[in-house]
């Protein structure tokens, strides 16, 4: 074999250039030997060397066997998870809000579309990895919104910092066109989104305000109150009215659509959809008619006599579902939607009229005589006057007094005798005075008769006084009943008789709301039942297929005899009849009524009150009317409540 190799071959051997091996040819040399070549090759290559490569590539698969298993096995399902994110992109579909109708089946609100921008910062590109993507974003955003970059950055990373999983709204109320333009630009943007929201469009917005209140942006506070997590920070939720009580009916629940994405942000294939489920729809017992009426004829009166407003109240006696609920004046609850400005927000703050208080449930007044209703109800319950008691009205009581009458009635010289009948149709002081409190012997020093505060109170209470009546609306005021225990603790005075006297004519530190007013009027008017009032009838799906039905609630009953209420009705009617409210008696339809005349502390202004039901016969429909700083009873109240009544019709349907 020596003679087949030449020096030069051997020398690349050594070399270890092998290659040159299979080159090298020799005229007259006979072919290799497989077996002889590989001896000669393995014999030939330093061992040293072998050994070292061998060493290299087990270390070299060692690491990728042990990189391999950290991937697939320890750290397996955490790349999974963050592999199906990069994939796959779920959409959220927001539900229909559900319609709010009147009891015959008009809509007071609409829902109209609604573009909105979001950006949610977890699906931007990370500004500390990836700054230069990240500022690309923010900038293509900036420009398509018109909104400065140092503004979006700003506002980006702030809300990052708080709410990173939150989408960001930065913009909403874009016209169609643009929206579409947009979802082409931000088309590979990930995080950007143009969605098409329902807003709220509140039709006749002022008159039914009050009763439906208005959505508004999800604030954090809400976010972290809500027990579902089915919010977020781009959602509307009610604030106040029925939009706050009826928000879990309303909203419905959100569906979601999760589509498969590529690397790209380009839409492949729907992987999963869940149908999202149309809010509720509520009809409330309100007649949108006669709410339109009232709101009118009050608006029209105390802008003629520049009065600061009123307020008015309508229930169905036999249930305690509300027809009207008016509060004038009233807001645009439509500002609401698109944001208020500060300054238009500080206006309505500010206005003395106080245009965003409801005035029907939330403004506390003193009653004037309008509570002689409960005043005789409790008189004759407890037995402290019977149908046949009489007193000689004279012009009022004297306790201390030379000339003047301390408690003075308001019929100068006074009503002569007087029944309880006559006591409600004249309203008469002195017949009240004593029932509440009693006579006074100024030789003995002693009162005999009359009810007292205490019994005063607990029938007051009974009537729905001094405690929310249970509307379902926020913003309830309680009212409040004086009692010597309150005077002495508040005040540090005694209880005198004259504080007895003066709550038992509606005076004094007695304040009640006319929603209250009309809870204890109908409690006389269907004979002894305190009707929880209701403004929500039923709820519909989108079908119209009533899901939910409001059943009457009633929350006192069989405190009062019906005889006993029966013959203050009786006293009702006459005030209609022949006296107070005589001028009602032209309304074409029997009626019984109530004047009030309350005066408003030391200021010489008095709120003008009236409240009534009819038929008188079969009642249907109770009405209260406050009129503020409107003088007597007379004077604006019933006036308003007669030109209404003469424009409304009551049927069998009522």
């Amino acid at each position: 074999m020596s003679d087949y190799f030449n020096p030069w071959v051997d020398r690349s051997i050594k070399d270890g250039k092998l290659s040159q091996y299979y080159s090298a040819r020799v005229v007259d040399a006979a072919p290799i030997d497989p077996t002889v070549r590989a001896s000669f090759l393995t014999s030939a290559l330093p061992q040293r060397r072998v050994r070292w490569l061998s060493t290299i590539m087990l270390a070299v698969c060692g690491i990728l066997l042990i990189r391999l298993a950290w991937l697939q096995i320890i750290n397996g399902s955490d790349y999974r998870v963050a592999a199906d994110a990069n994939r796959i992109e779920v959409v959220t579909v927001p539900a229909s809000r559900g319609i709010i109708y009147d009891r015959s089946g008009q809509a007071l609100v609409l829902n109209e579309p609604n573009f909105v921008a979001t950006v949610s910062p977890i699906a931007l590109p990370d500004p500390d990895t990836e700054p230069a993507q990240y500022q690309a974003a923010l900038t293509t955003i900036a420009t398509a919104l018109t909104i400065p970059l140092d503004q979006l950055t700003a506002q980006v990373a702030e809300h990052a910092a708080l709410y990173y999983s939150q989408p960001l709204v930065l913009k909403e109320f874009i016209p169609h066109q643009q929206a579409l333009d947009l979802m082409l630009q931000f088309k590979t943007i990930p995080g950007v989104a143009i969605s098409a929201q329902a807003a709220r469009h509140y039709l006749q917005p002022e008159y039914f305000a009050p009763i439906i209140g208005y959505l508004g942006r999800i604030s954090p506070e809400d976010l972290a109150e809500e027990l579902s997590a089915d919010y977020d920070l781009s959602d509307h939720i009610g604030k106040t009215g029925l939009e706050f009580t009826y928000e879990t009916v309303l909203r419905g629940n959100k569906g979601s659509i999760a589509k498969e994405m590529t690397a790209a942000g380009q839409a492949l294939d729907t992987i999963a959809e869940e149908q999202a489920i149309p809010g509720g729809n509520i009809v409330l017992s309100i007649d949108a008619d006669l709410q339109t009426l009232l709101y009118d004829e009050i608006k029209r009166v105390a802008d003629q006599k520049g009065l600061p407003g009123g307020a008015a109240v309508a229930l169905d006696p036999r249930t305690g579902k509300v027809r009207a609920l008016v509060s004038y004046p009233s807001y645009d609850p439509n500002l609401f939607i698109q944001g208020i400005s500060s300054e238009l927000y500080s206006n309505l703050l500010n206005d003395e009229r106080k245009p965003l208080f409801d005035k029907a449930i939330s403004g506390e007044y003193p009653s004037g005589s309008t509570f002689k209703l409960v005043v005789a109800a409790a008189a004759l319950q407890t037995g402290v006057v019977t149908p046949h008691t009489t007193v000689n009205s004279v012009g009022g009581l004297c306790i201390n007094c030379t000339t003047r009458p301390d408690f003075p009635d308001w019929k100068t010289g006074g009503h002569g005798v007087t029944d309880i009948y006559k006591a409600l149709a004249e309203s008469v002081n002195t017949y009240f005075y004593l029932a509440g409190g009693g006579t006074y012997n100024k030789d003995t020093l002693e009162i005999s008769g009359g009810l007292g505060i205490d019994r005063i109170a607990d029938y007051a209470e009974a009537f729905g006084l001094g405690a929310a009546t249970g509307i379902d609306i926020p913003g309830e005021a309680d009212g409040f009943i004086p009692t010597p225990a309150w005077k002495e603790e508040v005040k540090g005075e005694p209880w005198y008789l004259g504080d007895t006297y003066h709550v038992s004519i509606g005076q004094g530190d007695l304040l009640v709301t006319p929603l209250q007013v009309a809870v204890y009027t109908m409690i006389v008017a269907n004979g002894g039942t305190f009707y929880q009032p209701q403004l929500v009838d039923h709820v519909t799906d989108q079908s119209g297929e009533i899901t939910d039905e409001i059943a009457p609630s009633v929350r006192g009953s069989d405190f009062v005899d019906p005889s006993n209420l029966a013959v203050v009705r009786a006293g009702m009617r006459q005030a209609v009849t022949s006296g107070s409210a005589r001028s009602m008696a032209s309304l074409g339809m029997s009626s019984a009524g109530k004047t009030g005349t309350a005066e408003i502390g030391d200021t010489g202004k008095k709120h003008s009150w009236y409240t009534t039901f009819l038929p008188y016969e079969d009642p249907k429909l109770v009405l209260v009317v406050l009129m503020e700083e409107g003088g007597d009873g007379t004077e604006t109240a019933l006036p308003v409540a007669k030109a209404v009544l003469g424009n409304y019709s009551i049927d069998s349907s009522h």
